[in-house]
């Protein structure tokens, strides 16, 4: 049950990051409201899984999934580029996600 706050501060994570590019610099107010409603609560989230998790372990897992989320969201919805660096990067920082939860 304790992931589940890990994982949904992840998902808030990539929520308020792609958010930001919608934003336009905090010029558009609607985007701007939900961004910042993701941050809030992607760190309540994160706060309440460092109630049970070591905080290395929780912060590294959290900011992973804010990673690897982004970068995908950013391949779909912006059309960043796909290349081979890229995604061995990407399984990497996976890798290294899956190994923090086993050892924990």
């Amino acid at each position: 049950m304790h992931w589940m706050y890990l994982l949904v501060a992840g998902l808030f994570e990539i929520s308020w990051a792609v958010g930001l590019k919608f934003t336009q610099g905090f010029s558009l107010i609607i985007p701007s409201i939900i961004t910042v409603v993701c941050m809030i609560a992607s760190f309540y989230f994160l706060a309440l899984a460092l109630k049970h998790f070591p905080l290395g372990t929780a912060y590294a897992i959290w900011t992973g999934i804010g990673t690897v989320g982004t970068v995908i969201f950013g391949i779909i919805l912006f059309k960043e580029p796909v290349t081979a660096m890229r995604l061995i990067c990407i399984a990497l920082i996976i890798s290294g996600i899956t190994g923090l939860r086993l050892l924990v």
